[in-house]
């Protein structure tokens, strides 16, 4: 049969106006893997191209992930030293009460 246009342009695109579809006689038919099925590999390609957009997502999950810890620890060691210099303070307070009360009582 002499049809015009090809497999990536067909001549019509009207399926009824189309060549049939014939087998291949260079391949016996079941020439195939068994376990191996088309839609098994576009399955799994367009699950790594999922997974593969999806990187750039979890590397920014995890970046995040990371600063919001390091913001943790750093706010934790904020509040110690506010507590150790509050700390320091009231015990000069007490140590001034002390002294004080010393010299009340010595005169």
């Amino acid at each position: 049969m002499n049809t015009l246009g090809t497999i990536d342009r067909p001549f019509t695109h009207d399926p009824k106006k189309q060549a049939p579809m014939k087998p291949s006689t260079h391949e016996p038919a079941g020439s195939a893997i068994p376990d191996f099925t088309t839609t098994g590999a576009t399955g799994s390609r367009q699950n790594r191209t999922r997974e593969m957009q999806l990187i750039p997502e979890a590397l920014a999950r995890a970046h995040m992930h990371d600063r919001l810890r390091e913001a943790e620890q750093e706010r934790r060691a904020m509040r110690l030293a506010m507590a150790r210099r509050m700390q320091r303070r009231a015990e000069r307070a007490s140590m001034r009460a002390r002294r004080a009360l010393a010299m009340a009582v010595m005169q």
